[in-house]
């Protein structure tokens, strides 16, 4: 769509209006039943592919995504690890603290 002239504004103001449908439903949903930070940050999202205003105030939302998925990858291998060292125990040898809880490495 960028490459053609003759479609980028009608294609951005596409994005736009479905971006802020989204954002505004987001916002009734504040105040209804419904999803609405979730529905919020979709508008933003959608509003971010087109509109840098709108990508710059999803920073914080990236940020805290990435904190949030470093602390429940922490909690997991706390988790398992714990796990492995109650089996250890109940089979009545030492648990191997050594062994990586994700033996697939990436």
């Amino acid at each position: 769509m960028h490459t053609h002239p003759a479609l980028r504004l009608p294609w951005r103001i596409l994005v736009g209006t479905v971006g802020t449908v989204v954002l505004l439903a987001g916002v009734v949903f504040f105040v209804t039943p419904g999803p609405g930070i979730a529905a919020l940050l979709l508008g933003l999202l959608i509003l971010s592919t087109e509109f840098r205003w709108a990508h710059r105030i999803l920073r914080p939302a990236r940020k805290w995504a990435r904190r949030a998925e470093q602390y429940a990858e922490r909690r997991k291998d706390e988790y398992v690890r714990r796990r492995r060292a109650r089996r250890a125990a109940k089979e009545g040898r030492q648990p191997d603290n050594d062994a990586d809880p994700d033996p697939d490495p990436v």
